[in-house]
């Protein structure tokens, strides 16, 4: 009987307030679709760097003849020179830290650069002979590039040692950035959701100060006379926090592997179908907790007035 009495006062809440309680859900729906959106990033941030970071090579630029830097003076590296290289890389010393690596020739080397650069304007003035020859090296552990960088860098007829996963940490630094961007729009967004629903439950009380006032009267406790509105604003935030899963599933399913696998075509592994509800049940329970804090304490300062 008394939860029956609970949730009908809960209920004729709502009704009373509807505009303010479509606003509590809107704002609610807002703000976690970032939430969820800056979890889905850190996801894709993680995955891509497992895929990629594992990929990732340390390429031993040799010299050209137009070179200048490194350990070149406008002479193109010799056979020795490569193979002495190539002997480093066997070597016992270097051989344990590497899992596999393959010597990338003028020509290999052009035709990759055209395959890659095949409609930007400088892929007709660049020739075979003025791309570099490089060995291309897989490590069993991508952390332990300094090895081969301080090893091959004085090497003759080396002009650059370079571990490529320099290119991947400026790309995982801008999507780091867009989600903390979308972190701090989602704060902003949930205090204003806070005190939105503060704002409704203290609104809901004053409208029925006489209600309270009688339940007070006849031995009514606070935390009967709490509850109700507490289920108010965890029942707005509830419905809020639906859209929102419902939102990050379908960006997830229709923009993420819809357009962006069909466009990218990519082999990077993209979050899917089980990431999003993975963040869903993460929503509910974030817009819940809140909106059940902020309704209790708004509630708690009223009736103490």
């Amino acid at each position: 009987m008394r939860l029956g009495l609970i949730l009908g006062e809960a209920g004729n809440g709502l009704r009373r307030n509807v505009s303010m309680v479509i606003s509590v859900i809107l704002v609610t729906f807002i703000s976690l679709t970032f939430v969820g959106a800056a979890i889905l990033l850190q996801m894709q941030i993680g995955q891509m760097k497992g895929y990629w970071y594992d990929r990732a090579q340390v390429a031993v630029y040799m010299c050209t003849d137009v070179d200048t830097t490194g350990n070149c003076s406008q002479a193109e590296a010799t056979e020795a020179q490569i193979d002495a290289v190539r002997a480093q890389l066997d070597s016992g010393t270097l051989a344990p830290y590497i899992e596999k690596y393959e010597f990338e020739t003028h020509d290999q080397a052009f035709q990759n650069f055209q395959t890659q650069f095949s409609d930007s304007p400088i892929a007709g003035f660049v020739t075979p002979e003025t791309l570099n020859e490089s060995f291309r090296v897989n490590l069993v552990d991508p952390n332990e590039a300094d090895v081969l960088i301080e090893s091959l860098s004085g090497s003759a007829g080396v002009q650059n040692v370079e571990d490529q996963r320099g290119y991947l940490d400026q790309i995982f630094s801008v999507l780091n950035a867009a989600s903390a961007t979308a972190i701090g729009i989602a704060v902003l967004m949930l205090v204003a959701a806070v005190l939105l629903i503060a704002t409704t439950i203290r609104l809901s009380a004053f409208s029925r100060r006489r209600e309270l006032g009688i339940m007070r009267l006849v031995g009514a406790s606070n935390r009967f006379i709490q509850t109700p509105f507490v289920l108010e604003g965890v029942f707005a935030s509830f419905i809020g926090s639906l859209l929102a899963g419902a939102a990050i599933v379908g960006i997830v399913q229709f923009f993420v592997q819809g357009i962006l696998v069909q466009t990218l075509q990519t082999t990077t592994t993209l979050v899917g179908l089980g990431d999003a509800l993975t963040v869903v049940p993460i929503l509910i329970v974030v817009g819940a907790l809140l909106a059940a804090a902020s309704a209790s304490v708004a509630i708690s300062r009223y009736l103490k007035v």
